[in-house]
């Protein structure tokens, strides 16, 4: 009887880890959809996958058999956050049901790599950098995965140069345009082509031609100069198909410089000449940024939808070239992702677009939000299970108990 309780309570492990690694079921009746948001920012990127890796951790803590894409129905990134979305969203080779990258490993990535792909010796044609070895190591690491074949869905904006207009691959379309079910490849490499930096890349799929630069939810400038926050392309992107009761978005950006410049009449003497320009370009930065902050933060003051926003705003000046590869540099900017998540959560007051520190640490936002991650990949898993027919498996082989009810319980609680 011992060993058929032993055998019972194994394959019942076994059955619990074989869900764990599967796609994210969909929500019961759409009541909730969970969206993960990563903004561009160049070697900046190894912020947000600071502050993944600790959300990452938190998770594995409660399931370590699933990875971060395991836990949102949705990915979006631009520019360098859609190079960390498809790292995330790309399956291992080695295991299908689990990512190429964790997000420790991502941000090795960005420091083994990153001279390599800012690399001043080697200048494109109009652009700063050629774009030859992302081009190579991109193709190398994904391989012929596409579009269809992520662990969870994924949004990553673009904008076609030729037609001058935006293209925005998303799982959601490749069914209807079959098109847009490219390779991850291709599709990586033209969301990190930012003007000026990194060329623009043409490639073909299933009859159709892109020429695409790097896009967001910004104007060709800002794209140019400031960070990309693919944030309300990627929640349109999700409920232009359907309609849920229930919203979670984590949104992480790439840091942000703070400046108390102000044009002087010394500076007003020099506006003819380009003396102007290095000061305009972080006035536009910081302009950009609250002006994003205000669409999204107007957009999901509804109370179904729960919006945490992780970001650095007074990021040091020294850490702000999107291009440094400098060890110091990158070093530097992994250390802010750390001390990032012991500072208050922060928002901007829609009013006076003045940042607000609120009472919990970025740290602690985190934990709660993987215990509400956690609790409704059980609930699915659960609820995917009675679908099948009869009674889940799990009830038929354990002991009842409050507390095992307890873990399967969806937790409903707000993130803030």
């Amino acid at each position: 009887m011992a060993h058929f309780v032993f055998f019972v309570l194994m394959f019942a492990g076994q059955v619990i880890g074989g869900l764990s690694t599967q796609k994210l079921p969909p929500s019961d009746n759409g009541n909730t959809l969970t969206i993960l948001s990563i903004d561009g920012g160049g070697i900046r990127g190894i912020i947000p996958a600071t502050v993944l890796d600790y959300l990452d951790q938190a998770l594995k803590a409660r399931d370590p058999n699933a990875d971060l894409a395991h836990f949102f129905d949705v990915i979006g990134g631009s520019g360098t956050g859609a190079l960390i979305t498809a790292l995330l969203a790309t399956p291992s080779p080695l295991d299908p049901t689990r990512a190429a990258f964790t997000p420790a490993q991502i941000v090795d990535f960005y420091k083994n790599n990153g001279p390599h792909v800012f690399n001043s010796s080697r200048p494109g044609t109009g652009t700063q950098f050629d774009g030859e070895f992302l081009h190579n190591i991109t193709r190398e690491l994904f391989k012929d995965t596409r579009l269809s074949q992520t662990l969870t869905n994924v949004v990553i904006p673009t904008f076609d140069i030729k037609r001058q207009k935006p293209v925005i691959f998303s799982n959601y379309k490749v069914e209807n345009y079959t098109y847009f079910n490219a390779l991850m490849s291709d599709i990586s490499i033209s969301a990190s082509a930012a003007p000026s930096l990194l060329p623009p890349y043409y490639f073909e799929n299933d009859g159709v031609d892109f020429n695409l630069i790097s896009g967001a939810d910004l104007s060709m400038l800002s794209n140019e100069l400031v960070n990309g926050n693919p944030t309300g392309a990627t929640v349109s992107e999700v409920l232009r198909q359907n309609k849920y009761s229930k919203v979670i978005v984590l949104s992480l950006g790439t840091g942000t410089t703070e400046t108390q410049q102000i044009f002087n009449a010394e500076m007003a003497a020099t506006w003819n000449s380009f003396t102007w320009l290095f000061p305009l370009i972080i006035f536009l930065d910081r302009a950009t940024t609250s002006m994003n902050e205000y669409y999204h933060g107007s957009l999901f003051r509804k109370p179904t939808i729960n919006y945490l926003r992780i970001q650095e705003y007074e990021l040091d000046p020294a850490l702000s070239d999107m291009t440094d590869v400098t060890k110091q540099n990158m070093d530097g900017l992994e250390e802010a992702g750390k001390e990032l998540l012991e500072e208050k959560v922060k928002k901007i007051n829609l009013d006076s677009f003045c940042v607000e520190e609120g009472v919990a640490t970025n740290a602690e936002a985190l934990d709660r939000l993987a215990d509400i991650l956690y609790g409704e990949r059980q609930h699915r898993l659960k609820q995917k299970s009675s679908e099948k027919g009869g009674r889940p498996f799990l009830e038929t082989i354990r002991v009842p108990s409050d507390k095992t009810e307890a873990n399967w319980a969806f937790q409903k609680n707000k993130v803030m």
